[in-house]
């Protein structure tokens, strides 16, 4: 799989052909920019609330090239600080999307580590308790399987389900092109017909 053909497009133009089950709650957001665009196959873990014991091993475990996945149980804790950031990092993997929060946020903007989250809190979560790993967990309100491809940027995230990933990139790439070669003035008057054909209907 080309990850780099799924980089090379917007989430606003995946989101053109998905479903609204397919892109997570708004909340979770690139921590710092400008970020480059983050796209990869999903690790997914889950943790309890104000444990990140799952997200700690899933940083020696994920293959390199990996987006890890994690559904916190809540954003009171962080579920990874500076140095786990840069280890996933030196190891390979892509980046972070976190249904939480992270701290040591400076540090991994200096580093230009991928991450995104719902913001940043100065508290360790606990290593004490299991979770689930490399298994579909729900995270920003989408199910998120192992090798589903996620594609981040700062229009949001989308969730590609593996099987159908291909497909949908196809797709995108056909609206991307026909947007390409569709002039303003086109779009305009396109536009303005169906809006007027809108109005008239709805008597407006």
């Amino acid at each position: 799989m080309d990850i780099d053909a799924f980089a090379r497009l917007a989430t606003t133009t995946f989101a053109d052909v998905l479903t609204r089950d397919r892109v997570m709650d708004p909340g979770i957001r690139p921590l710092w920019g400008p970020m480059e665009r983050l796209a990869g196959p999903a690790y997914p873990v889950a943790c309890p609330a104000g444990d990140n014991l799952m997200l700690h091993i899933a940083i020696h475990r994920a293959p390199a090239g990996s987006v890890i996945v994690c559904a916190a149980g809540d954003s009171n804790w962080a579920m990874a600080g500076g140095n786990v950031c840069a280890y996933a990092q030196q190891r390979g993997i892509a980046g972070f999307v976190v249904d939480g929060a992270i701290r040591d946020l400076a540090e991994t903007r200096e580093n230009r580590f991928p991450v995104f989250a719902r913001g940043v809190i100065p508290i360790p979560g606990v290593r004490k308790a299991a979770g689930l790993i490399d298994v579909p967990v729900v995270c920003g309100g989408v199910t998120v399987a192992p090798g589903d491809l996620i594609v981040a940027d700062e229009e949001g995230i989308v969730v590609l389900p593996k099987g159908q990933a291909e497909a949908i990139l196809a797709r995108a790439v056909q609206r991307a092109d026909k947007d390409a070669r569709t002039p303003l003035a086109d779009w305009v008057k396109a536009h303005k017909a169906r809006i007027d054909e809108l109005t008239q209907s709805l008597g407006i």
